[in-house]
Order: structure tokens, then sequence, then C-alpha cells
């Protein structure tokens, strides 16, 4: 099969049947007869345009449609299972997830620093489609913005409180929730560890996870011109085969971590907003508020879908990113200033000294630490990962991949650093030097809003808190029905957008199933049990982005 010139190239990119753009410049084809979308069922009847993989769509819809029916008819008896299916998963297997986030990490460390940091995505002549603040803008608010908001107080806090009142034993077994070995009635001791344990949450290891498969995907389709689909980066693997059954099945995993990670964030989402509007206007805060919320973000999130993502999710991101901006320098500002400043570079040191420790898989004896808390995160982002990758790798195209890993990796770890040193070193320091017990006591979902209620304005910044988390809301549910479409298209990413609406009313309604069937533990516990098989498809790509990287040309 010859490969087309540069300029076929940029002709077949022109059709929309297509789907991916052709590599602009010098770029590594893959040689396969396969053309996206061609396994597709594609019809226009009644004004509603459809273009399917049939066998992904139908047998990923059906699933979940019944899985939905089934929570919501037995409440009872799901929840108990539930807390079972997350207690043995987190038990038994954290060691797989803490080790497999270690591998992450190091695999992207060394693209940056190696030769193959030169590839650039899309081909060697390919150009960004955004600027750097749309970019940056889109993949912060989609990679975890929710996440953010919610534990950026309570986290922080938590570990605190855990390491201030150090470990306790029964039968010989630590029952304490303290990270490594605490630090019994030390408060700067305390405060550093808590931060440190806290940023390796939110720092290099999650950002690695999701930087690993937008960078497989885009390799894989915007250099190789392969669907942009999780079945793609198997080609090394699986070579032709990932166009038939083994492919099927990947994409079909690839769209239930996809729901129920973001159907987990829309439900902590939901909480928090509605504990917001209670604090604020006394709204009462029920399962009936969370579902309106839910049904009124999905709806506007909807109509984000039809704008598009120019107009749509990146409008909303950059005015998400501005808000976002002004609480943290808000905070910085009327907080203590100084404390944060002088915080940001302390917690960042007892980050690096801390990570050897809080990253080692084995033999650890804090197991409710890293049991309760990393390996539910690890879970959490890997089942997030195709989500987060495959928007990040739509909107990445014509960058390096060393630009594409730095930006990805290691920006996004230093704004969470002075996020949480900002909202949770406050809490901390009211808490420390007031002696103020409110944030400590309060729910998790209410204590963003205590803390900013002992800063001035707090009516104003409470409320640019519920909007912030509204608004990342309804960008995951956009951008999440968006990634869900082009898996189910076919790799298409110009499918119709009825389908993506369909997605988004689907997110919507799982989030109210798992809620009423079992709350936020409900929520936690499928997004551990879609992120287990994702691991081990991540530890696959690991093996294919360095064959494939090692193939292309390089500036």
């Amino acid at each position: 099969m010859n490969k087309p010139s540069h300029d076929e190239r940029a002709k077949e990119a022109d059709k929309p049947s297509e789907g991916v753009r052709a590599p602009e410049g010098p770029a590594n084809l893959i040689d396969t007869d396969y053309v996206i979308g061609q396994d597709n069922m594609a019809t226009d009847r009644f004004g509603f345009s459809i273009d399917l993989h049939g066998k992904v769509f139908i047998i990923s819809a059906l699933v979940i449609v019944f899985f939905v029916v089934l929570t919501l008819s037995l409440q009872d008896e799901v929840e108990p299972l539930f807390n079972a299916l997350r207690d043995w998963l987190t038990g038994n297997l954290a060691w797989f997830f803490l080790l497999s986030g270690n591998i992450f990490v190091l695999l992207c460390l060394g693209l940056i620093v190696s030769p193959l940091g030169k590839v650039r995505i899309g081909g060697m002549h390919a150009k960004p489609d955004f600027s750097y603040m749309g970019w940056f803008s889109m993949l912060f608010a989609a990679g975890m913005g929710i996440g953010l908001m919610f534990y950026g107080v309570s986290e922080p806090m938590s570990h605190f409180s855990a390491a201030m009142d150090g470990t306790a034993t029964e039968n010989g077994v630590r029952t304490d929730w303290a990270p490594l070995g605490g630090a019994l009635n030390d408060p700067a001791a305390a405060t550093s560890l808590g931060m440190a344990a806290t940023i390796y949450h939110w720092g290099l290891h999650p950002w690695a996870i999701y930087a690993v498969v937008a960078l497989a995907l885009a390799i894989f389709s915007f250099n190789k011109g392969l669907p942009l689909t999780m079945r793609s980066i198997f080609y090394p693997i699986l070579g032709e085969r990932i166009w038939g059954w083994p492919g099927h099945v990947i994409d079909i995993l690839a769209v239930f971590a996809t729901l129920f990670g973001l159907a987990t964030s829309l439900g902590l989402g939901a909480s928090q907003a509605s504990a917001g509007l209670s604090h604020l206007f006394g709204i009462p805060e029920t399962d009936t508020t969370m579902v309106l919320l839910i049904l009124g973000i999905t709806a506007i999130a909807t109509l984000s879908i039809i704008a598009g993502v120019d107009k749509g999710v990146r409008r909303l991101s950059e005015i998400n990113m501005v808000l976002a901006i002004l609480l943290l320098l808000f905070v910085i500002l009327v907080g203590p200033t100084v404390m944060i400043l002088t915080g940001f570079f302390q917690n960042l040191g007892a980050y690096v000294v801390n990570l050897p420790a809080l990253s080692n898989p084995f033999g650890r004896e804090d197991a409710n630490f890293t049991q309760g808390w990393t390996a539910f995160y690890w879970a959490w982002w890997i089942s997030w990962s195709p989500f987060v990758g495959m928007f990040i790798a739509r909107i990445s195209r014509g960058r390096s991949v060393r630009e594409f890993l730095t930006a990805v990796l290691l920006l996004p770890s230093l704004v969470s650093v002075l996020w949480m040193t900002a909202f949770g070193g406050t809490a901390v320091d009211q808490l420390v030097s007031a002696d103020f017990e409110g944030v400590r006591d309060a729910a998790l979902e209410l204590q963003l809003f205590v803390m900013l209620g002992e800063l001035p304005l707090a009516a104003i910044t409470s409320f640019i808190g519920i909007v912030l988390v509204v608004v990342f809301f309804i960008t995951s549910s956009d951008s999440g029905s968006l990634v869900i479409d082009t898996i189910t298209a076919g790799g298409k990413v110009d499918a119709p957008k009825p389908q993506r609406v369909f997605w988004a009313i689907i997110e919507g309604v799982i989030a109210i199933a798992l809620l009423l069937g079992g709350g936020l533990v409900a929520l936690q516990a499928m997004a551990v049990s879609t992120g287990l098989p994702f691991t081990l498809v991540l530890l696959a790509g690991c093996y294919t982005i360095i064959k494939a990287l090692m193939s292309e040309p390089r500036a």
C-alpha cells in the first residue's frame, strides 16, 4: 500500500468521512487497509444523522442501561455489594495500583529528557490547533477541576488531623489513617506530612496517568493514521486483530471506565454544589436537590455540546480558569499570604522528600492511607484516563512530545501544589493559629465554604465556588460525551451531534442512579472496579508508546 504524499494527505484530511486529519509533513503511517468508520452503521432519517460502530455502541448502551435499571430497582441490595467490591479491590490490589503509578511517572519523565521528546504530534510540520491559554484551560478543567474544588480544603485537613493524632494499633495492625508514621502532636511536622501526602495524590502521578493515555492516542491517531480509540494503541501488540473482537472489548471497557469515572466526579460535584447552596441560601441538602442539579447541569452541557468544542468547551473552560485564578488570588491575598507563599516551596520540598516513602508499594504499615486514599485515587484517575486522555489528545495536535509532557505533567502539578497550599494551608492555619475547628468538623463537601466563611466577602467567594463546581461539572460532562461518542463512532471525531447529546443524558442518568443506589460509596466503587482492567491497558500502552515514538521522524 503506497503512502500518500503530503498534498494528498491534506486533501484526505478535508473529507469529513475520514474523521481524523492526516499527518502534516513526515510521519510513519501504519500500513493498514482499515478505513476509519468502515464498520459503522450510518443513516440519516427524520432529520437525525447516525454514524455508529454497531457492536461497540449497542453492547455498551445495553449493559449500561441494564446496570442503571438494576441499581434503581434493587437499592438496598446494591449498596452493600458496592461497599464489599471497593473494599476488596483497594485492600488486595493497593500495591498493584501504586506500582503502576510509579511506572507511568518514570516513563513520562524519561520521555521528556530523551531524544524521543522531539517527535511532533500530527507530523513534523503540524501546527497547534489552540493557543497556550485555551489548551491549558481545557486540559486542566477536564483533568481534575471538580476534584480540586472538592478536596482542596478537605484532604489537607484530613491528613493533618490524622497525622496529629499519631498511630494506633489493634492486635498488631494499624487502625489509624495517618500517612506513613504520622506526626503525633507536632503541628509543623503534621502540616508538612499532610501537604506532602495531598500533593502526592494531586501531583505527578495522576497527571502521568492522563499523559500516558493522551500521548498514546495522539501518536497512534495523528501520526500513525489509526482511529482515535483505545484499540489503536494496541496495534503493535495485536496488529490487524484490533479491528475484531479484541479491539471491540478494549473500546467497550473504555466506555465503561469513562462513564463510571465521570459519574464519580459528577456525584462529587453535585454533593458539593448542593452543600454550598444549603450553606449560602438554606436550600435543603437532599437527594432531590442533587438530582435537580444533575438534570439542570446536564441540560446546560447539552447546549454546550451543540455549540461545539471551540465555542462550547473552550470558552467555558477559559471562563472557569479565570474564575479559579481570581478565587485563588483572593485566598492568597486575604488569607495568610506569607504562609501560603513560603508554604508553596516548603510543601514542594516536603513532597520531594516524602515521595519515595509515599510511593513505595510494598511493606507499608499505613494500610488505611494506602488503601482508602491512594489506591482509590489511582483507580479513579485510571478510570478517568480514557476520557481525559482522549480529550487531551484531541486538543494537543501540533505539540512536540516534550512540550506536551511538560504542559500535561509538570505545569498542572505545580498549579495543584499552589492550590492545595492556598486552600488547604489556609484551613489548617485557621485551626492551628486561630483555634477555629469549624472546617475540621464540617462535612467534606462543606469544608471549602466553611473555610471561605472565615475570610472577607464570604458570600461572594462561596457563590463563585459554587459556580466553579457547576461549570467544571458542565465541561466534564461535555468533554466526556465527546470522548465516548468518538469511541462508539469507531474513532470518528466528526460524528453527528445527536449521539453526543445521547451520551450526555446517559452520564446524568448514571450519576443519578448511583447516587440514589448507594451514594458516593457506590460511585467510588464503580470507579475502582473499572480502573482495575484499565490499569493493564495503560501498562501495555507504556510499551506501545515507546515502540511508536522510536519509528517516528524527529526534528
